[in-house]
């Protein structure tokens, strides 16, 4: 299951990502926004974090304008790893060494290249290893 949110900044790239799940069949939960009246990201940050603290075999997908808020509010949740990636590189970085459960786009990165980001996050596979630790410190932070 994948669970997407977004703010005001973030709910025209996500109706254009939404349409690509929809054509791989890929299950998503839409938690809103849903209009480009302002409203508060770490709300939505907060929405994302509830579903994936019932359903922690999903991972989850955050838009603001630049991803920069809502990687800082869903770095709040200590069971939650969210990464801000610019890049398939940053994806695959992002999954592979540190396990990232939450993705998170800034609306300013075209929809084709969120696209191909999204792909790669959803195909990495943590590596484990060297990394298992690391990963594990960050959870017990603050």
């Amino acid at each position: 299951m994948i669970y997407i949110a977004c703010d005001h900044g973030g709910y025209t790239t996500k109706l254009k990502i939404l349409g690509s799940f929809e054509k791989y069949n890929l299950e998503y939960k839409d938690l809103g926004t849903n209009t480009t009246d302002s409203v508060d990201y770490p709300d939505y940050a907060e929405k994302l974090a509830k579903a994936l603290e019932k359903d922690e075999n999903a991972v989850g997908i955050l838009i603001c304008t630049t991803g920069i808020g809502m990687s800082i509010a869903i770095n709040r949740f200590s069971f939650l790893r969210g990464a801000l990636c610019r890049s398939k590189k940053d994806a695959k970085t992002a999954r592979a060494h540190n396990n990232a459960n939450v993705l998170v786009l800034g609306a300013c990165t075209s929809a084709r290249k969120c696209k191909k980001i999204i792909n790669t996050f959803l195909t990495t596979e943590f590596e484990g290893g060297r990394h298992e630790k690391r990963v594990k410190k960050l959870g017990k932070l603050g």
